[in-house]
């Protein structure tokens, strides 16, 4: 966001009446000029101020996806758009402005948690699609502005209806995604801060110690759900619980890595297809998660 803007009028809807005026160019061109202004009226009816933007709200950029904005132009989901809001919370209260990059890692961490909320399943996202955000700029910052917009933006071609599908889930399904997104918050929310284990064993065992956790509770969900692929891959999670747990007691990093290999192989996205498969879930691994577990 940048400085507050007001909301645009209609005076795009003028360009219709001065163009039946001209009496020089022929009727083909006089109807085409007046629907193209007629759509740039309708898009001028459209455009709503960034600091009015609310969740479920289908939108274009006016100009490049990225970048400071002040106004974008509102669509029906059921059109092609850009992106569409999918979640939104203020950031903390505070005098000063913390800086693009305090409140870049802020969004990075609160920005998948609320559109889960909205998208639970992100297996069954759009290809392309991909997480941003509006945040506050300094200027803005010192007019009130705390809001933070999370979006699913294309990234590459349109997205088309509206990604709102928790609402529809029925409860086994919530239950399973609940768990799920639970446990790969917990592996990636809680990366060491070193890339090797010989350099951060204390960080590598903290790291398993809540993948541990988040595992017990999305195995104790399961066994709710019946099912008998939905009862394999409990099975297959109990295991892996296991051997997340041996490396967090991992009395050094030799100890650490036995365990650690098949804890990390036993809750690759692979092993969850064909119990998603049962459920009626999206069962196509996106292919950043591929990515991942196949490095």
């Amino acid at each position: 966001m940048a400085v507050r803007a007001p909301y645009r009028s209609l005076r795009g809807i003028s360009a219709v009446a001065a163009l039946l005026a001209l009496g020089a160019v022929g009727c083909s061109d006089v109807s085409e000029a007046v629907d193209g202004a007629k759509d740039g009226a309708k898009k001028v009816a459209r455009q709503r101020s960034v600091f009015s933007l609310d969740v479920g709200d289908c939108y274009n950029p006016n100009g490049k996806a990225e970048g400071t904005a002040y106004v974008v132009e509102i669509v029906p989901c059921d059109e092609a758009h850009e992106g569409q809001v999918v979640g939104e919370f203020a950031l903390d209260e505070g005098k000063e402005y913390p800086g693009d990059d305090g409140v870049s890692a802020v969004a990075d961490e609160r920005c998948p948690v609320e559109a889960q909320k909205y998208a639970p399943d992100t297996w069954a996202l759009p290809k392309g699609a991909a997480l941003f955000y509006y945040t506050p700029t300094r200027e803005s910052w010192a007019t009130g502005d705390r809001a933070v917009s999370c979006t699913y933006t294309a990234q590459k071609s349109k997205l088309s209806g509206s990604l709102d599908t928790a609402k529809s889930l029925k409860p086994e399904q919530a239950t399973y995604l609940k768990g799920s997104n639970a446990l790969y918050e917990a592996l990636w929310a809680n990366q060491p801060a070193k890339d090797t284990v010989e350099d951060d064993l204390a960080g590598y065992k903290a790291q398993a110690k809540a993948v541990a956790a988040a595992l017990d509770a999305h195995v104790e969900g399961l066994g709710g759900i019946e099912g008998t692929e939905v009862g394999k891959l409990r099975a297959t999670l109990t295991k892996a619980a296991g051997n997340w747990k041996k490396a967090a007691n991992a009395a050094d990093v030799d100890a650490f890595y036995i365990a650690y290999d098949p804890a990390f192989t036993g809750i690759a996205p692979n092993k969850s297809v064909a119990a998603r498969k049962e459920l009626g879930l999206a069962t196509t691994v996106p292919a950043d998660e591929a990515e991942v577990w196949a490095g």
